[in-house]
């Protein structure tokens, strides 16, 4: 991931969260309120799970305003990084941050299913650990039902958990339209998945129907 610097120590906190957004691998996040990151109560508990969390939080609102050496500096970043993307996991699970993640969804930024079958149909994230640095984030297709690695390497090393396991669940509720109409097209079987699948865009597993139905 690129580091955020600047020409003046006075710009290094200037929009953060513009930086962290437009950096390359950053692609699948959606941008969170400043309201929501800036109430408190949508942060609990994340003290304890986020080094430097007072520094990092005050990067990421933009009002970081210590003068520190260069190796602290970086741990602050890489902390502010880990805290957005937990505050992530969050927020895309409320009305607006659905919204956001729908909009991107329904451009296909988090890329298209490679079956044939499926007919390029947009893939969502999703993580298969609420923990932290365990998982790295997946790719599902509500369409097979299968589960993706991303292409890109930038892509595949994202912590799973800063989108959760709920997140592609409590989406189809809320927006049960876009649930595809299941296909009279039989199942092709893992053994021919290779067939299908570029290889930079490897077959992870199967997900149930009834994922899709159950509450998170």
């Amino acid at each position: 991931m690129e580091d955020f610097v600047s020409e003046t120590d006075s710009e290094y906190t200037s929009y953060w969260r513009d930086w962290f957004l437009s950096s390359r691998g950053n692609e699948y996040f959606c941008e969170i309120d400043e309201e929501y990151i800036m109430d408190r109560f949508n942060l609990t508990g994340l003290n304890t799970e986020v080094q430097y969390y007072q520094y990092a939080l005050e990067l990421v609102t933009d009002s970081f305003d210590l003068d520190c050496e260069d190796a602290m500096r970086d741990a602050i970043e890489k902390s502010a990084r880990h805290l957005y993307g937990l505050v992530h996991a969050r927020y895309i699970v409320t009305t607006r941050g659905l919204a956001r993640m729908l909009d991107k969804y329904k451009k296909a930024e988090f890329g298209k299913c490679p079956r044939v079958m499926c007919n390029s149909h947009p893939l969502l994230p999703m993580g298969l650990s609420d923990v932290p640095n365990l998982k790295p984030v997946k790719l599902y297709c509500a369409k097979c039902e299968d589960i993706y690695n991303p292409k890109s390497s930038r892509h595949a090393s994202i912590d799973g958990a800063y989108f959760g396991t709920s997140f592609h669940n409590i989406l189809f509720q809320v927006y049960p339209t876009l649930v595809p109409t299941k296909s009279a097209d039989r199942y092709i079987p893992v053994s021919m998945v290779s067939k299908f699948t570029p290889p930079q865009l490897s077959f992870v597993g199967r997900i149930s129907n009834a994922s899709i139905c159950a509450a998170a």
